[in-house]
């Protein structure tokens, strides 16, 4: 079907903005537009306008902007066609034609949607029946009030191999079977996939019923205790949140999205009047899903069961949401005891106590940390560092640039209080305000003066590595946090392996309060000459200044490594040719990209009017800041 921008455009013409907005929001008359408090955004003071002449809405406090098919998108999740056909339809229009084919897989959907409308007739009709006594028995223990199963739609599946295809005998059997309501065994029969089941329907985000799930009573070994359709034309499990076509409405009310394990859990947080949550169907929560949440709330709040299920579910939403976040997208995780569920939580202890869990909700950040520090032991400096390396190697999955700084800095801060908790108390001051302490050892001075010599006289030495030397003087609070990289980098230079070596080994000697006898005048070690790091300018923000040093530290790990690998692809080309080359080339990228990121760091100071490092000339800023 081809929607052309023509028929789009009449298509607004001929919809009442308002009217449509104004079925889930309550709109105020002010002039010539209508307004209310935001629903994509908390606020108190009305910044949402609807204005019919124009067909557009705006929201002058988050940017939230579109027309009445946007709304029905983003705000009651509708897919694209979805929104089209029923705005088509109040206003009277007619679709384009569609095409042979696509008419036919629209015909096909009507159909499905016909059979699961029926099934959901007769699992309704079946559980008020006698053969629903068991499922009807069932409820009873779990407590539900008689509005909360008419709500969700329970129904019974009996225990028979071929009850529904009877009950459902005015539809063709391949669309039971492409329904997911029947299946074809190896030898061609078929049977009912649903048998003595408790059943719920799943709908789309339109209300429509798309599949089901059943919980088996029967005290059966060899069936899953709870089974759900297959994917079908109309269902994509990972695609499709269960409750959301009611959660939704209750979210603009509450701003937020509660998620939980499964389908069960919504309702009994329903019944005990938490109208906002949701649950995905048999699988771990995806990216799909992820950002369905997100099209509602900022922040949906993940409350999984306190078992290892329940904590591995968790883990791989984590996993999954990194990648994906944004400036105000996140994520909030209620930990539940072990053992324990959200039903167990309500019926123990009250709606008061599951609220205060929902307010306590942990960032995604202090998650992250717990699980990785628990996953193993951290008893040897070995087990400490794969620490960090799990918590980095997670870091680098975020996509964004300033969330993935933020979060390598927050996080290299917590491993550093935790592998290098505070020593003892130094000895206070003297009158002069310098602590009396031991002097660096003369190993210390002269091999730092003679490593920062040769960089100024343009031997072998690199800029950097004297940089980050000179910067590790001005903060050496950052030495601990950052030797694990300093001691492999001197294992592979002998050229600054002594310098290195003899600052790791003077480390507690320093201090950033202490004039160190290390330099050559007052303060710290003498600069290269030529230098723009920002972390060598006394002007800079020492917070910003310690993210500066972490990132050339970084840099500098990463060179060795990427000249080793383009020695080996070298060394490759007599036997693979053109693997070689093509390995060759994406190394010469990936340099060129890494060059240029010290060239980044190293001129930072120098983009802006007045951010000139004052150890630095006026001209050809960076010219030295380069690798060999």
């Amino acid at each position: 079907m081809a929607l052309s921008p023509q028929w789009l455009d009449e298509l607004r013409m001929r919809t009442t903005l308002s009217a449509v907005i104004g079925r889930t929001l309550r709109l105020t008359k002010a002039g010539r537009e209508f307004r209310a408090c935001c629903p994509f955004h908390n606020e108190k003071t009305p910044s949402f306008y609807v204005n019919d002449e124009k067909h557009f809405y705006h929201c002058f406090g988050c940017e939230a902007h579109g027309d009445a098919i946007r709304w029905l998108t983003d705000q009651r999740g509708m897919a694209f066609m979805d929104a089209v056909k029923e705005l088509a339809a109040e206003a009277g229009m007619e679709l384009p034609a569609l095409d042979p084919r696509a008419a036919k897989r629209e015909e096909r959907r009507a159909g499905l949607h016909d059979v699961t409308a029926a099934a959901q007739e007769w699992f309704v009709h079946t559980l008020r029946s006698a053969e629903g006594a068991s499922a009807r028995a069932y409820l009873a223990t779990r407590g539900f009030a008689d509005a909360t199963i008419r709500t969700f739609g329970f129904g019974y599946a009996p225990d028979s191999k071929q009850a529904l295809q009877r009950a459902l005998a005015r539809f063709d059997e391949a669309l039971l079977v492409e329904s997911g309501m029947r299946f074809e065994s190896d030898d061609g029969t078929r049977y009912d996939r649903f048998r003595d089941r408790l059943m719920l329907p799943i709908h789309d985000a339109r209300g429509r019923i798309i599949a089901f799930g059943g919980r088996i009573l029967s005290d059966r070994k060899d069936a899953p205790k709870y089974l759900n359709s297959p994917e079908t034309p109309l269902f994509d499990k990972g695609r499709t949140l269960y409750n959301l076509h009611r959660a939704t409405p209750a979210a603009r009310q509450t701003g937020r999205l509660l998620v939980v394990e499964g389908y069960m859990d919504v309702v009994a947080l329903a019944d005990a009047g938490i109208t906002d949550a949701v649950a995905p169907l048999g699988t771990a929560l995806t990216e799909a899903q992820i950002e369905l949440l997100w099209r509602h709330v900022e922040r949906p709040i993940l409350c999984f069961d306190g078992d290892n299920a329940g904590h591995r579910a968790a883990q791989r939403a984590i996993e999954r949401a990194l990648p994906l976040l944004r400036p105000d997208r996140t994520l909030g995780i209620v930990q539940l005891p072990a053992g324990v569920d959200p039903d167990d939580v309500l019926r123990q202890h009250g709606r008061k106590a599951f609220d205060d869990l929902l307010e306590r909700a942990a960032s995604l950040i202090d998650v992250l940390w717990q699980y990785e520090k628990a996953a193993t032991t951290l008893d040897t400096p070995e087990q400490k560092a794969g620490l960090k390396a799990r918590l980095l190697d997670r870091v680098e999955t975020i996509q964004h640039p300033d969330i993935r700084s933020l979060y390598r800095r927050e996080l290299l801060e917590r491993y550093s209080a935790f592998a290098f908790p505070p020593r003892p108390p130094r000895a206070a001051p003297n009158k002069a305000g310098f602590a009396h302490r031991p002097a660096p050892s003369a190993t210390v001075r002269s091999q730092t003066r003679e490593l920062l010599a040769r960089t100024r006289e343009g031997g072998g030495v690199d800029t950097l590595v004297a940089a980050i030397i000179a910067g590790l003087h001005r903060f050496p609070d950052q030495i601990a946090v950052h030797e694990p990289a300093l001691a492999a980098y001197a294992a592979r230079d002998p050229r600054a392996a002594g310098a290195i070596d003899s600052l790791l080994a003077a480390a507690e000697t320093l201090d950033s309060r202490v004039v160190s006898p290390i330099s050559t005048g007052q303060g710290h070690p003498a600069l290269p000459e030529h230098s723009f790091f920002a972390f060598l300018d006394e002007g800079t923000d020492p917070v910003e200044a310690r993210e500066e040093l972490a990132e050339a530290v970084s840099l500098l790990v990463e060179g060795p490594a990427l000249e080793a690998a383009l020695a080996e692809a070298t060394a490759r080309f007599e036997s693979d040719p053109e693997g070689a080359f093509a390995e060759q080339q994406r190394l010469l990228s990936k340099k060129f990209e890494f060059e240029a990121r010290i060239g980044r760091i190293a001129n930072r100071r120098a983009a802006g009017p007045g951010n000139q490092s004052k150890f630095a000339p006026a001209n050809d800023a960076g010219a030295d800041a380069r690798t060999d």
